[in-house]
């Protein structure tokens, strides 16, 4: 046996690190923190040692007299054993015997190593300070390796990891013409009816202008931020060569993966492990990895389902690493068509091994599906084995009570009020590569690494009486805990139901972190991509135009919004820092800087004497360009432990410097140390920083983390970044990176998209209005966060227009005086340049044009319903300062098995219908009273009626969808009955309104008397 197995300091951090492996971590304000020794943490026996509880039951017992303990194991199942006799001694009897037992081993009565023999408490992240970091390690064998890239990098031409590709000039240029064309039609048609009222309906040509001049300018705003289109692509190969060399440990950055759900009965928890188990099995170095699970509801449920998501990770991990499974996500994998399942596969193993992985993953999901009945039911056999009936308690598989949300809530024990909860439920892997044997696993594993990431369960504490903002202060607990136990450069977020589809899409993520020009970039933002979404894509559910021309659009200017999940941000963005080199941008708008105009002292311009290094970190609103680490604290709160980590965060997350055009880089190698082992006290600190007190009197949720205050948080994150002089990119993937799940049904869709507009408006109404945006915000930039506060109000000027030629048609006139040929030629002119404005859009994107006329009807149905209830909560909000409040949106789907798309046809009433509904109806009778008027009258106006009958059919066409949502599944739901009984006594009562030109000879085509 080698003597660094036997290194009592090694020895000691083992120890340690498996006794934070077993216990659960509570605490939160005013309570201590504690650790609760967890002997078990689910009913089905752990089989992994590195899983939590699994070295109790199979392992050895302690040999001291009277000690029932166990003996820890390491990553193998083997028995720690600190010294060479071979006597097996637990965790607690160990540490007596070094620190009262002077050193003496209680089997050969031997001292250990008394100059080692120190047990060391250091984070994962303490590392040395830059200086003597990037000193000291020029006698390191992995600095050898350093020097060797160097010497290669100086023989070999340097090349960029990433590429911008711009759309050809064929395509933009001719866009860019048309976009102007279509401005001067635009400016010229409205010159041209302000010029030509009609005299016999002034009150309709004043609707109709005013709607047209808001289209216009709304038009514009959407249209100027995609003068510049971008498209980008990566190089894994040369990604690989720079980083991961043979037989050298990996000098990738840290990656922190955060996933967050709420509540399981809305998030069901198989979803859930099913992300986590994508992220596990993700393609990127194991020992940087690490991902973060907070259940902001502190479920029992979820915390069971992700210890027994880690140990379904043992087997299912391993053979996607051995059979190179593309589909991460075992429910999609197992759900792919059977043509599907052998592509590629040439091992002759791979059937039996499919087959029984497939029967774990079979009984895993029982499992998961049982958690809520089995907990009840063990809750309840404990209640009733109790001499002392207290309030009915939720109880864990281990015996002990659980310290989050009970199913029968009381008090410190309910979803708004529990303590702050942390249970590691993978340790940290070794750096070494640990392959598996024939009779590791269900299946032979011989040349497999077995090794799987750090996987932790977080639930913050949360008390009455404090506002816990919801998602953004979850994440920015996330924040702080991961800070502490891993602290990767990078962070990346997941929704629950948002797995990961392409296992290379973290490396594509950091190629654009790790090229030239990185370290000003604040984030790397995927498309969502969407699984279940019916064929035809009824309510537009994809948001392919968003997806794929707004963000391809903005990738050419400071980058896309962020948009919630799906993105890769570097850790010292989202702690409110300026980027790296930042320089002054002069003012190209007249818009106010807020903070230039209130303090010149704020001013960015660095001074000649301040080095880059000094700039690398610089708070956003600090008096001086160099960082003052006294203000820290006001900022980050006053756990040391977590300001230590900022600067090598900030450190680790450098480009690689093998070009010397690259600016603000480390040097190669510096990130192949190994990763220091998890202790009590870090798990300590990090249960600290969790608490509900901690962020008072900080900066957390306004210029550190996601930002609070907004439904939206995510918009307002990223535009805060965005006005710091922060670029982001978007980087979409030949393979879909991230897919996940939406809502298909009519209401579901409708409340979602209510969702986003009032979160606009919020933003609108709020200090990050894009009009008081910094100057380090571009022009075009800042004209698309304008349009996302602004879009809403949209809403107000379409339904009124959308009513313009029901009344056209009931009143007889319409919105020109004479539908003359100037009229039809601007008309003519104004549809034939969008048409082209189309067709190119679909050139340089790629998108098809059936989503663009889908992306069309969504905008209407969309703008007479939720965004115009939006505009009105916005208001109410702004006016009398009533919050509003959302559910979450559910991620389960019908009760249908049978049925892909069964819950596209359930009809759910909601208030947000009846404005298209009223909609429907006036323009169908509409048309009915023009046509009844045309056959009455002997000298028929059809150049008005015509124009009001087409423009009634512009507006039932861009409906239709709507129409068929409340259908359900072709049987009309009884809401649809008494609407038609409605339309009928409101049909009768137009006939008997309408004057019959027959009684009146002198008038022309009839006319609408209102009834007095």
């Amino acid at each position: 046996m080698d003597d660094g197995d036997h290194d009592p300091a090694s020895i000691s951090d083992k120890i340690e690190e498996q006794y934070v492996l077993n216990s659960l971590f509570t605490g939160g304000f005013n309570r201590e923190t504690q650790a609760h020794l967890i002997d078990t943490l689910i009913e089905s026996e752990p089989n992994f040692p590195q899983m939590a509880g699994a070295n109790k039951g199979s392992s050895s017992s302690c040999a001291m007299p009277e000690c029932q303990g166990k003996v820890m194991r390491d990553e193998r199942g083997e028995d720690i054993l600190p010294c060479n006799c071979g006597f097996k001694i637990c965790r607690d009897c160990y540490n007596k015997a070094v620190k009262t037992g002077r050193g003496i081993c209680p089997g050969c009565k031997q001292p250990y190593d008394q100059t080692k023999s120190k047990v060391q408490m250091v984070s994962s992240f303490m590392i040395e300070p830059l200086s003597a970091q990037t000193s000291s390690q020029t006698d390191d064998d992995n600095l050898g390796n350093a020097t060797d890239d160097e010497t290669a990098s100086k023989m070999k031409p340097w090349r960029p990891l990433t590429q911008k590709i711009k759309p050809p000039v064929s395509i933009l240029a001719p866009y860019c013409l048309v976009i102007f064309v279509r401005f001067v039609a635009l400016a010229l048609f409205l010159g041209w009816r302000i010029t030509h009222p009609n005299h016999d309906a002034i009150w309709l040509w004043g609707m109709s202008v005013v709607c047209e001049i808001w289209f216009a300018f709304s038009w514009l705003l959407d249209q100027l931020p995609k003068l510049r289109p971008t498209n980008r692509s990566t190089d894994l190969d040369l990604l690989k060569e720079k980083f991961e060399r043979p037989n050298v440990k990996s000098d990738l950055p840290g990656i922190d993966v955060f996933v967050t759900t709420a509540d399981p009965e809305k998030e069901p928890s198989l979803v859930t492990s099913n992300t986590i188990l994508s992220v596990l099995a993700v393609e990127y170095p194991v020992e940087k990895l690490a991902c973060y699970v907070s259940d902001d509801g502190g479920s029992l449920i979820t915390y069971e389902a992700m210890a027994e998501t880690a140990k379904f990770a043992n087997i299912w991990v391993p053979f996607c690493r051995k059979h190179e499974i593309e589909f991460r996500n075992p429910e999609v994998y197992f759900d792919q068509k059977r043509k599907d399942r052998f592509k590629n596969k040439v091992k002759p193993d791979f059937v039996n091994d499919r087959q029984r992985v497939k029967r774990e993953y079979d009984e895993f999901k029982v499992r998961i599906n049982n958690l809520p009945d089995s907990i009840r039911r063990r809750s309840d056999a404990k209640e009733e084995a109790k001499t002392v009936k207290n309030p009915k308690a939720t109880w864990m598989a281990g015996g002990t009570r659980w310290p989050g949300t009970w199913l029968n809530p009381v008090v410190d024990h309910s979803r708004g009020d529990h303590a702050g909860i942390i249970q590691v439920m993978l340790k940290p892997p070794n750096d070494d590569p640990l392959h598996g044997t024939a009779n590791d696993s269900l299946i032979d594993l011989s040349n497999v690494d077995i090794r799987l990431p750090l996987l932790v369960y977080l639930s913050r504490e949360k008390r009455p009486g404090y506002d816990h903002n919801k998602k953004a202060g979850a994440m920015n607990a996330l924040v702080r805990a991961s800070a502490i136990m891993s602290n990767g450069p990078f962070i990346l977020n997941l929704d629950c139901d948002h797995y990961i589809y392409n296992s290379q899409s973290l490396r594509e993520g950091i190629c654009f972190m790790m090229d030239r020009g990185g370290d000003r970039i604040s984030y790397v933002q995927f498309p969502q991509r969407f699984d279940g979404i019916d064929p035809c894509d009824r309510y537009a559910n994809r948001n392919t135009v968003f997806f794929d021309v707004n963000m391809r659009a903005l990738d050419g200017l400071m980058g896309p919004f962020y948009v919630g999940t799906g993105c890769l941000f570097r850790r010292i963005a989202v702690y409110g820092f300026d980027p790296a080199r930042l320089k002054e941008y002069h003012p190209s708008c007249y818009f106010l800087d807020r903070r230039n105009s209130k303090n010149k002292r704020h001013s960015s311009r660095p001074h000649s004497h301040t080095t880059e290094e000094e700039l690398a970190l610089r708070l956003g609103d600090s008096d001086d360009d160099k960082m003052n680490i006294t203000l820290f604290p006001e900022w980050f709160g006053n756990s040391k432990v977590f300001i230590d980590s900022i600067k090598v965060a900030e450190y680790q997350g450098r480009p690689l410097a093998d070009h010397p055009s690259v600016k603000n880089g480390r040097k190669p190698g510096d990130l192949t140390f190994p990763r220091k082992l998890l202790n009590k006290l870090i798990l300590i600190e990090a249960i600290n920083v969790i608490s509900c007190w901690y962020e008072d009197m900080t900066e957390w949720g306004y210029h550190v983390g996601w930002v609070y205050g907004s439904i939206t948080e995510d918009v307002v994150t990223g535009y805060k970044m965005h006005n710091r002089g922060w670029k982001s990119v978007y980087c979409v993937t030949k393979r879909d990176a991230f897919r996940g799940t939406a809502p298909i049904n009519l209401t579901d869709r409708l409340h979602q998209v209510l969702r986003w507009a009032t979160g606009s408006i919020e933003i609108f109404f709020s200090p990050n209005n894009a009009f008081l945006a910094s100057r380090k915000m571009k022009l075009l930039q800042r004209i698309a966060y304008l349009n996302v506060g602004m879009y809403p109000f949209t809403s107000i000027f379409l339904i009124v227009y959308c009513f313009v030629p029901a009344l056209s048609l009931f009143s007889g006139q319409f919105i020109v005086q004479t539908v003359n040929v100037a009229y039809l030629i601007y008309l003519l002119m104004i549809t034939v340049t969008l048409c082209l404005l189309s067709l190119l859009e679909i050139k340089w994107s790629g998108i098809e044009l059936e989503a663009l006329w889908r992306n069309e009807q969504f905008w209407m149905i969309a703008g007479t319903s939720s965004h115009f209830n939006a505009v009105l909560q916005g208001l109410l909000k702004a006016v009398s300062g009533v919050e509003i409040s959302f559910n979450l949106t559910s991620k389960s789907s019908a009760d249908d098995e049978d049925d892909e798309f069964a819950e596209l046809y359930m009809f759910k009433w909601t208030p947000l219908m009846i404005p298209p509904i009223m909609l429907i109806m006036v323009n169908i009778i509409a048309i009915a009273v023009g046509f009844g008027r045309a056959i009455y009258s002997e000298i028929p106006q059809w150049s008005r009626i015509l124009g009001g009958v087409f423009f009634s059919f512009w507006v039932l066409a861009h409906l239709y969808p709507f129409a068929q949502g409340l259908m359900g599944r072709g049987k009309p739901p009884t809401i649809v009955y008494l609407w038609s009984g409605l339309i009928a006594i409101i049909i009768s009562l137009l006939c008997v309104a309408v004057n019959s030109p027959l009684s009146n000879p002198t008038q022309i085509g009839g006319s609408l008397q209102f009834l007095k």
